[in-house]
């Protein structure tokens, strides 16, 4: 499953890994530098990741450890510096000690949440082996509840619903009951697709996680925050204002197979110190990948 996230970054790579061999194999002056600066930004390093990794080459240059037009020892540190900034966390959604396990979803509209979540259902049961169960709490937006139900039904899940229009602490609270009732494994709670700059919404995402720790001590114990990877940097805002209002706990990147901007995992990673746990990697729900260290590198430098 691992092998998805490394073709998830196939427009990365080959925007960057060729790039950067062709420019890695003149002499590290300052015209290669500032080549290699638009290729980070390119690839939604974002600035202050770009300016640290360009300091950081440049360093090694001195060092003696990157030789005059060495474009494989130059490829070879850049690699070991982006790793650096990574960290070595374990991806894994965190398991309760007794089930059911929480795990809060939130995002924007247009993300690609809903679909996200069908992901980590399947995930969850096809392979980790875990029951699952869905809670649709979006019910601020039309025919968020329906397209919810589809997926259950697709991938054989129960939910638990109400009608769009209803209460959504009262959902969570249902959902709750009906986790503990059924010794469900893993509890997916869907939320408003909510704007955040809606206060009256994001009050209400801190209400359902109220709901649910009330319900079920220590829950939520994941807090997902759905992530498009195509629109970059701008992704970072909203998570900066989800943070604020919650306490995410890890990054679903959506949509990584559809850009060339996958430098944005370690944007992510330097700005909010926030995990990247998963990414969405394709269309049906099978394309998900947890994240890890060695195949990202490996997808955006090739190798592996």
């Amino acid at each position: 499953m691992f092998e998805r996230l490394r073709a998830g970054l196939a427009k990365t790579r080959a925007a960057l890994a060729g790039g950067l061999r062709s420019l890695f194999a003149r002499p590290l002056d300052p015209s290669v530098l500032q080549d290699l600066e638009a290729l980070l930004l390119g690839a939604d390093f974002g600035p202050a990741v770009a300016a640290r990794l360009l300091s950081a080459i440049e360093a090694d240059r001195k060092a003696g450890l990157v030789p005059p037009a060495d474009a494989g020892a130059a490829l070879a540190r850049l690699r070991a510096h982006v790793g650096e900034g990574l960290g070595r966390g374990d991806p894994a959604v965190r398991l309760a000690p007794a089930p059911p396990t929480v795990v809060l979803v939130c995002g924007v509209n247009g993300v690609g949440k809903t679909t996200s979540i069908a992901k980590l259902a399947w995930h969850l049961r096809e392979e980790r082996g875990l029951s699952v169960l869905l809670a649709a709490c979006d019910t601020f937006r039309a025919a968020a509840v329906e397209q919810l139900e589809v997926w259950a039904r697709r991938l054989r899940v129960e939910i638990v619903r109400q009608p769009t229009g209803a209460d959504a602490g009262a959902v969570a609270y249902d959902a709750a009951e009906a986790a503990l009732a059924r010794k469900t494994d893993v509890l997916v709670v869907d939320t408003a697709g909510r704007l955040h700059t809606r206060e009256p919404l994001m009050a209400e995402l801190g209400k359902i996680r109220r709901v649910l720790s009330r319900k079920i001590p220590g829950s939520p114990h994941e807090t997902l925050l759905v992530l498009d990877a195509t629109v970059g940097q701008n992704g970072l805002a909203q998570a900066r204002v989800f943070r604020e209002a919650v306490e995410v706990t890890g990054i679903f990147l959506a949509k990584l197979d559809g850009t060339a901007k996958g430098g944005i995992v370690l944007a992510i990673q330097d700005a909010l110190g926030i995990p990247v746990k998963f990414v969405g990697t394709g269309e049906t729900p099978e394309d998900i990948a947890p994240f890890d260290r060695e195949r990202y590198l490996d997808g955006l430098f090739g190798g592996g």
